[in-house]
């Protein structure tokens, strides 16, 4: 089973069991935090991946960073940790917090650029995935200055790649097949 589908499973396992206790706004703003610190932090990032450390090591630093999280959360990390599926972390709170828009009947738009978005720019983007999709839309901006310019736009399951390193990455393709 792909990470992204075992993820998506324990998401939905998540918000189902956010809806039971009616934590749901608890809960994203928990699940916000930890994409927000882990995406911040490299050491965070190599620690959960890490096969080295053990995972009880891994869920006292889990359990003392995000210290004052909601029951519910305190548990998806421990389930996490004790299904040996904690490098997913991430990826498991970015799938709730779709999971919780979509069933607040919106949708989230992660647009992917190497400098933050201006206003102006978040404003006509905003608008044009709300016409595509015909639902209410948020953006959260990632920076990732190795996509060098343009932008890479996931609503979903679509994705739309106009930065400059996949044309770059197009190019060489092209080149090296025709010679």
């Amino acid at each position: 089973m792909s990470d992204s589908r075992a993820a998506l499973r324990y998401a939905k396992a998540i918000l189902d069991l956010a809806v039971e206790n009616k934590a749901e706004d608890a809960l994203e703003k928990d699940m916000r935090n930890i994409v927000e610190t882990i995406s911040s932090s490299d050491e965070l990032r190599e620690m959960l991946a890490s096969p080295v450390i053990k995972g009880t090591a891994k869920k006292e630093a889990l359990v003392a960073i995000f210290k004052g999280s909601n029951k519910v959360t305190e548990g998806a990390i421990s389930m996490l940790v004790d299904n040996k599926r904690v490098s997913m972390l991430n990826e498991v709170a970015t799938k709730y917090l779709i999971l919780n828009e979509k069933l607040k009947g919106k949708d989230v738009a992660f647009v992917t650029t190497a400098v933050p978005l201006t206003a102006a720019l978040e404003k006509k983007v905003l608008s044009k995935v709300a016409e595509l999709t015909g639902n209410q839309v948020s953006i959260e901006n990632k920076i990732d200055e190795s996509i060098i310019g343009g932008f890479v736009l996931r609503v979903g399951d679509l994705q739309y790649d106009a930065s400059i390193a996949n044309k770059l990455s197009s190019l060489k393709r092209e080149f090296t097949s025709s010679l």
